[in-house]
Parts: structure tokens; sequence; C-alpha cells
């Protein structure tokens, strides 16, 4: 049965894939785990728990979460996480450093909020800690493809408790969660109410532009994932990723949505017949299916399905002792004889 397209289908206007295009030199945060990100596997990164909290853990905190790239072919969608003072806020984020929803930010705002964050010494680093999960295109189509499909928000909403779940086990005094919603945001804030009981949560739709938090942890994933496209580039052109020939030759795929010209254009341009593309496609979207339906190789593999009566799957089935190999063989074994033994002489 085909996995139901989920990209997003509306056609997202020039203004708005030049926004989500990777900057050429954005900056490469501590987030991009080279080898894991071209291995294709998922992973997460948590930066050290600030300054200002290590001297008072029971300081009251606010926590944010947003993601980017949950429409792309190509490329990991990211989970951000970011967390401060209560009492920093507003005043930290939105009044000193102007943090806003990463898709209205320009690529170079955003970049320089992140490197701003990653610096020690400046305010950011200091005050406010910051996360990130990693869903590789190869773990997110593998989820969804398999017979019991492990669907994108399920993978999404296991992601984001998961960076909670972490946080708090650090110590950290987290008093209020705000989130940017995956579907109703009355459902999923019910969900995340059961599993954090003690905490004040806030599921809204536009939150990234509501509340200065989820801004900050939308700018973490953002930066996040457009370097990581160009360290999964890499493996096409071998340079290092935030090197010059690098930071060009990443554009050629563009934003590495669908309806991006240079997406399209490159994956046409660079699919194998029988299978496709690498670890930076996702294979359960309607675009790469499609495409390899069309023009792929005339080659269809159906994997047989497990027997009811799981006897009949036993590998010791596929071994015939010597009298069931005799039964089988019917008269050859008779024809070529038989052992003879010493009773004979």
């Amino acid at each position: 049965m085909d996995e139901p397209m989920i990209e997003d289908t509306a056609a997202e206007s020039q203004e708005n894939i030049t926004l989500e295009t990777p900057l050429p030199g954005v900056f490469v945060a501590p987030s991009i785990h080279h080898t894991t990100i071209q291995s294709g596997a998922s992973y997460s990164h948590f930066s050290p728990i600030p300054e200002v909290l290590q001297q008072d853990m029971t300081t009251e905190c606010v926590l944010g979460v947003d993601e980017a790239g949950r429409g792309p072919v190509l490329g990991p969608m990211v989970y951000g996480l970011f967390y401060l003072p209560l009492s920093q806020h507003h005043s930290l984020l939105a009044q000193t450093h102007h943090f806003d929803d990463s898709k209205v930010l320009t690529p170079a705002v955003r970049s320089s909020l992140m490197q701003t964050l990653c610096t020690p010494s400046t305010d950011l680093f200091s005050t406010c800690g910051w996360a990130t999960r990693v869903m590789s295109a190869r773990s997110i189509s593998s989820a969804m493809l398999r017979s019991n499909s492990y669907n994108l928000n399920a993978q999404a909403m296991d992601a984001t408790i998961d960076l909670i779940t972490h946080v708090f086990s650090l110590g950290v005094n987290v008093t209020e969660i705000y989130i940017d919603t995956i579907g109703s945001p009355v459902v999923y804030q019910k969900k995340l109410e059961k599993i954090f009981p003690t905490t004040r949560i806030i599921v809204a739709k536009k939150a990234d532009s509501l509340y200065p938090c989820v801004s900050a942890a939308s700018v973490c994933a953002k930066v996040t994932r457009d370097a990581a496209l160009e360290v999964a580039y890499e493996q096409f052109v071998g340079t290092t990723a935030g090197s010059d020939e690098g930071r060009s030759e990443a554009a050629a795929w563009g934003s590495g949505y669908p309806s991006d010209p240079r997406c399209s254009s490159w994956l046409k341009a660079n699919m194998d017949p029988l299978f496709g593309w690498g670890n930076e496609c996702r294979f359960s979207w309607g675009t790469a299916k499609d495409m390899l339906e069309a023009k792929g190789a005339p080659v269809k593999v159906e994997w047989p399905e497990a027997d009811e009566d799981e006897e009949s799957m036993k590998v010791t089935q596929f071994f015939l002792s010597s009298k069931d190999e005799d039964e089988q063989k019917g008269g050859l074994g008779n024809w070529f004889g038989r052992r003879v033994t010493g009773e004979v002489f």
C-alpha cells in the first residue's frame, strides 16, 4: 500500500524558497556531526547548561520547541529546543536580539544569531541552553514505509518529548513550555500535559512568532538544517561544509522542497534507475516515489510476508535429515547404491 504524500502541496512562493535555501557561508554550529549526517543516521545534540543556570539550578526557566524542514524531500527534519531563565525571556530574546520566526528572518540574520549563541562570553551563550534532534531523511522514510507505519506526526512528537525529557533529566527547572503545534493544538497539549503534569504548557499555531523562546528554537533548527544540507552535499562534490566551494555548490539542489525547480532538476539528474538516491532523500515522499515509478528501472521487488504458521518459516526446515533426503530422492538413493558397512566383509 502506497504511503500518502505528506509533503507540503501548496506551491511556495519564490520568496519562501529563497528564505529556505541554505545561505552560502551558513554558520556551522556544534550541532553538526559530519560523520553521522553522512551515514544517514539520526542523532541529538545538547549544549552545555549555561553558566547562569549552573550557578543556581533552582532558577525558573522557560522552554520553547520548533522544527525546520518538515516539507522538503531532501535533507533532515530538525527539531530545535531553547531554554533560558523565565525572567529574561522577552528582554534578552525579543528586545535585545530581536529573535523572530526563522522563516521571517533572513538567512544571514539567522546564521548570525546562531553564531552569537555559540560564542563564549556573549550574553546568549552564558544565559541560554539549546538542543537539536536531527531526524535524517533515511530514518523518516524507513519508519514511514515499514508495514506498521510510523507516521511523521508521531515521529515529530516523540522527538519533542525526548528533547524535553532530557533537559529535565539535566536538572533544569523548566516551569513553562511553549511549542509550535503538530496538528490539533488541543490534542497535542493534552498529551504533553499528561507527560509533564507539573509544567505549564502552551501549544499554539504560529507559536514561533508569538513566543521568543520558540522563535529562538526555530533559529537553532533552521541553521542546523541548512548546515546539514551542506554536509550531505559534500558526498557529491568532495568539499567540506563551510568551504567556499562547498558553499557555492550546495545551492545546486536548492531548498530541498519539491516545488523548488533546482530541487526537482537535481533529483531527475542524479537518480539511479534502480536505487534512486542516497541517504539525503526521503523515499516516502510522493515526489521521489513518482520519479522512480516513471523513470526508474522496470524492476519490482515484492518481499514475502511471514506465513501465519510460524513452523513453516523455521530455518531448520531448509535442511533435510538423511532419511528425509532419501525419501525425497525416491529411487535415486538406490540408483547410486548405499554405503557399505564392515559387516559385509
